[in-house]
């Protein structure tokens, strides 16, 4: 049998291993016909060992240069059309039309990242001329600003094959900054990583850039990511994934010789409190809504809000039964890969085992290999505040609703609650002034906050914040959605008395870019 998947290590494909692994459809359990070879350590080595020498180069290339480069790659997704969908539906079980629109915001995020290139003031350029007749001491030249901070590893998470994998954002961004890129496919979607990582290469070989600017490497295991975190040339890990993974990753990439920023997204619960203004005056949309956003996807993305605080006034609320009500009509579905279901179930079984946990309801179980149905369990704020286990994310399509009898239990349970991406208020005008503090105390829990809405669909913005205090993240001053995610991969350099010459565009005193800069404490351009 002939293996067709191959490492991809800069401007050539690489089968030297003899370990050869298949991905599997999660709808009928059916093995894929295409075998793909695991990395080598030496297939690893010369892909980072590639990064870094291409690094010297592209670091330096234009920003209009790079900017192509992210537009051709953009090009190069769109031109795969239906086969990339096909593959993706099959290798993860996800609708086509998801997968459409994955594809869609995918090239979007690059071409956002690409006109953040073109108009060049991202590099925060800052200039305090020199002051040589200053008493009692002059001040020199001083600029700065920020530079690519070298080879960056990516790590392609299981649940957007598209929008967080091969070309998702956290490749985007690196790419974006100046860095090259070595990317560890998800086992779970190998083909579909394959197909997109060959059209970064054509995309590399188009715009002229240095060989070894991008390598994709092939493994169902652990060890190709670990030894990538471990090699001297990685400079930054990108991931997204789970508090399990993310932390491991972390934990290597310190314990090296020279440590190296992990930015690791490891997703949260993402607690969402309802006050009563709200439930009065729109409850049962709040209700439909929210079991729309823990089931979408099958309850499968980072910002799934697994965790629902209720203020019930005199305990007369109807509220409970009519999220009940919309979770007994929700349909469950297919999950990833039979990793993530078995873990969906044995989390939900160990939870119908806690004494002070009620199932107040129990979806629909739909067919499929994978197939799981929505449940949501229900618990009083104070069991919550004795057992805080049962904020912790179970990543799939299911809740916990907490009831709280008073507004002091509210505030309790806001306090003693970890980082989490999101954090959502549901709230009359009322109920919104009178619970300021609350919104401060959620504040400081969470890198979004939400006013009536759902965290469910980040949108790729300049605003976006798609990070938060751990364990949400392993870095919470940055975000892996949205153009600020450039700063993760790079690092401020001051230039001090530098000749003009010398200086990086961007630093000249005339400006040639046209860049926003700030000039002895004014932004000018």
């Amino acid at each position: 049998m002939a293996v067709i998947g191959m490492q991809i290590i800069g401007n050539k494909f690489s089968a030297e291993g003899n370990k050869v692994f298949y991905a599997k459809n999660p709808a009928d359990g059916n093995l894929l016909l295409v075998a793909f070879c695991r990395a080598t350590e030496a297939e690893l080595n010369e892909a980072a060992c590639l990064a870094e020498k291409a690094y010297k180069d592209y670091r330096k290339l234009p920003a209009k240069i790079r900017a192509g480069f992210l537009e051709t790659i953009g090009n190069e997704i769109e031109l795969l059309g239906d086969l990339l969908i096909n593959i993706a539906h099959t290798e993860t079980g996800l609708p086509l039309a998801r997968l459409q629109g994955e594809r869609s915001r995918t090239i979007g995020q690059l071409n956002l990242f690409a006109k953040l290139l073109h108009e060049g003031s991202w590099v925060n350029a800052r200039i305090d001329t020199a002051l040589p007749d200053r008493q009692p001491i002059p001040r020199p030249d001083i600029r700065m600003m920020q530079v690519a901070l070298g080879p960056v590893a990516v790590f392609g998470a299981s649940n957007f094959p598209l929008a967080f994998s091969v070309a998702g954002g956290d490749t985007a961004s690196a790419l974006a900054a100046g860095c090259p890129v070595v990317v560890k496919a998800h086992p779970a979607h190998p083909g579909t990583s394959d197909l997109v990582g060959q059209a970064i290469c054509r995309a590399a070989k188009k715009c002229g850039l240095p060989d070894g600017v991008f390598s994709l490497l092939q493994d169902d295991g652990f060890t190709t990511g670990m030894n990538l975190v471990k090699h001297p040339a990685i400079k930054a890990v990108g991931f997204t994934g789970s508090f399990r993974g993310g932390k491991a990753i972390y934990d290597a990439a310190q314990q090296r010789p020279f440590p190296i920023p992990v930015f690791a997204e490891m997703g949260s619960a993402n607690p969402v409190f309802v006050l009563p203004g709200a439930m009065k005056e729109n409850g049962k949309k709040i209700a439909l809504d929210y079991a729309a956003s823990v089931t979408q996807g099958v309850g499968q993305f980072c910002t799934n809000p697994g965790l629902m605080v209720v203020l019930q006034e005199h305990g007369q609320s109807q509220f409970p039964e009519l999220l009940k009500e919309q979770f007994t009509l929700a349909a469950g579905g297919i999950m990833l890969t039979e990793a993530i279901q078995q873990t969906y179930r044995q989390s939900v079984f160990e939870r119908t085992k806690e004494k002070h946990l009620e199932v107040l309801a129990s979806g629909l179980l739909p067919d499929g290999h994978t197939a799981v149905q929505p449940l949501l369990f229900r618990t009083t704020a104070r069991t919550l505040l004795t057992n805080p286990v049962l904020s912790d994310e179970i990543f799939g399509p299911c809740s916990l609703v907490v009831e709280a009898g008073n507004r002091q239990e509210i505030i309790e349970v806001a306090e003693s609650m970890e980082g989490h991406l999101t954090m959502t208020i549901h709230g009359s005008q009322e109920d919104l002034e009178a619970n300021k503090d609350l919104i401060a105390i959620l504040e400081q829990k969470a890198g979004r906050l939400i006013i009536n809405g759902f965290p469910t669909g980040v949108e790729v913005c300049h605003a976006m914040v798609h990070g938060g205090p751990f364990p949400a993240t392993t870095a919470p001053s940055s975000t892996s959605v949205g153009t600020y995610a450039i700063y993760r991969f790079t690092r401020p350099v001051c230039y001090q008395n530098f000749p003009s010459f010398l200086l990086p565009e961007e630093l000249k005193d005339e400006n040639p870019l046209g860049i926003m800069r700030l000039v002895n404490g004014e932004w000018i351009r």
